[in-house]
């Protein structure tokens, strides 16, 4: 096991961010700052000051369940144990990334608050958190600097990648300027890691 020395908590925490982050093409590192920051437990419900709520490991807040109704999404079924919430934290995540503006921190610190005074503090975290997590999965897992896809990646898996997963790529550059996310991410001295799969 890579991580003996976490608790059975800990360790499904880590599992199913790994998961969600290879399914949603978000660095992994990202997603395992975000779950250490929320810091939450199955079951768990916080009351904000607006009367929304953060449930689940992944604190997600209520206030986005209710676009998500229709798709049969409850906010019982993220407060569940298991790797649900951490999908729909990735997933969110993603759409964060993808489509707000700022630099790859302040879109990815979005997940806790939009308002600047509070997105700057998640985001100091979130940095931290994000570097540390880095260090963890490159001497346990085989990664790749995603501002480099070439840099450490075997020349056979992108070779074999199809051309399917090339065309989301480009569009997940084209999303945001390419120096927009280099210049935000070397700022930092720290680059997102993804996970090398058999997928890529």
């Amino acid at each position: 096991m890579l991580f003996t020395d976490f608790s059975p908590q800990m360790q499904e925490s880590v599992v199913c961010s790994i998961y969600a982050a290879v399914k949603y093409s978000v660095p992994a590192n990202i997603i395992l700052a975000v779950a250490e920051k929320e810091g939450g437990k199955p079951g768990q419900w916080v009351q904000n000051s607006n009367g929304t709520y953060d449930v689940g490991m992944m604190q997600f807040n209520t206030s986005y369940l209710s676009s998500l109704a229709k798709y049969g999404i409850t906010a019982s079924d993220v407060a569940q144990a298991g790797c649900y919430s951490f999908d729909l934290a990735a997933w969110r995540l993603r759409g964060h990334i993808r489509n707000d503006k700022g630099d790859l921190w302040t879109r990815a610190a979005n997940y806790h608050s939009r308002t600047p005074f509070y997105n700057a503090r998640y985001r100091a975290d979130l940095i931290v958190n994000s570097a540390k997590w880095a260090d963890w999965l490159e001497v346990r897992l085989v990664t790749h600097d995603i501002t480099n896809p070439n840099k450490d990646k075997p020349a056979s898996l992108e070779q074999t990648k199809p051309t399917a997963v090339l065309q989301e790529e480009e569009k997940i550059t084209a999303a945001a300027p390419a120096t927009q996310q280099l210049s935000s991410w070397r700022s930092t001295g720290y680059v997102p890691r993804r996970l090398i799969t058999g997928r890529e």
